[in-house]
């Protein structure tokens, strides 16, 4: 049965929240995640979605997102490094397996890695438990094989999830999903066990709904998330705000938007004042230690707490 309310966190008003300052006494915290992802050619049916918008297999789709790790993923990568920005990469754990030169050049970089499924073609749809949980432990081993590093961020593949998706990656020590959209500051969900932490993944400046799904031009786009940083910033003066640019090398690299995107880019770096330029891991690694208790002692004590867990009611 469907509940009226999948409870994996508690309103809680913007307004009045204790005073959230980012390193350094910054206002905003930034952080571009690339989505490095392997689409496959076949795949396999999943019954509750199709894996390519048109009868696969998609040759047109599958060479599309082909251009981005052979072409677009580089010219990304060039100008991130020209305004000494990190990426958190949301990556097809696949991808090792696939483009490694894509890996390391990423790792010589001091990027992030973060789960983003194993294809971007397997939906999280009628998985059973045990094959959820393969998944997740395929990709801290093989992230952690390939980089060293020990990933803490999780995007579902496709954004398709279980029911028990965050409990699970709480329960695997991650410290961060990027699967909901309802703040601009993080906040605690409401798992079984660890410190997951809900960060700002913004659908409203991802490539894929600007460009694909909206049909942004370079300039529009490049508009909006000027004026999305310039009132994340503003409001960062009460309490720290994040801002995350979500990006698809297949789109946003295109040779006729890349340049005009850099404009966002260089409005952002004008601002190191005042602008944390981070990861998304370094980000919930801070909130989780100075400001994890402190934001459910305050919602506590608006009394607008609701108990239980995600998707199970107290």
């Amino acid at each position: 049965m469907t509940q009226p309310d999948p409870n994996l966190y508690d309103y809680w008003p913007y307004e009045g929240r204790p005073k959230i300052r980012w390193p350094g006494g910054k206002k905003l915290a930034f952080w571009i995640a690339p989505n490095i992802e392997y689409y496959e050619f076949d795949p396999p049916a999943n019954p509750q979605r199709a894996p390519w918008p048109r009868p696969n297999p998609d040759i047109t789709g599958y060479s599309q997102r082909d251009w981005g790790n052979r072409i677009g993923h580089w010219r990304l990568m060039d100008l991130m490094d020209k305004y000494d920005m990190r990426g958190s990469i949301s990556l097809s754990i696949g991808l090792i397996d696939h483009h490694p030169e894509i890996i390391e050049a990423c790792k010589a970089r001091r990027w992030e890695f973060f789960s983003h499924g194993i294809y971007n073609t397997r939906f999280s749809y009628g998985m059973d438990e045990a094959q959820e949980r393969a998944v997740i432990e395929d990709s801290i081993r093989s992230v952690e094989a390939a980089t060293g590093e020990r990933i803490r961020g999780y995007l579902a593949p496709a954004l398709t999830h279980t029911e028990r998706t965050l409990d699970l990656i709480a329960e695997h020590d991650f410290w961060y999903s990027c699967d909901l959209f309802q703040d601009d500051q993080p906040q605690p969900l409401k798992t079984k066990t660890g410190r997951l932490v809900s960060m700002p993944y913004s659908l409203e400046v991802n490539d894929v709904i600007t460009y694909s799904v909206q049909g942004w031009s370079p300039e529009r786009y490049t508009d909006v998330l000027i004026r999305h940083f310039d009132q994340l910033l503003k409001e960062g003066d009460t309490s720290g705000t994040v801002m995350c640019i979500p990006l698809h090398a297949y789109l946003v690299s295109q040779p006729h938007r890349i340049r005009v995107f850099e404009a966002a880019l260089k409005h952002i770096a004008a601002h190191t004042d005042d602008v944390w330029i981070t990861t998304g891991a370094e980000i919930a690694a801070h909130f989780r230690e100075h400001y994890w208790d402190q934001s459910l002692a305050d919602i506590e004590a608006r009394g607008v707490t609701t108990g239980g867990t995600g998707f199970a009611p107290a």
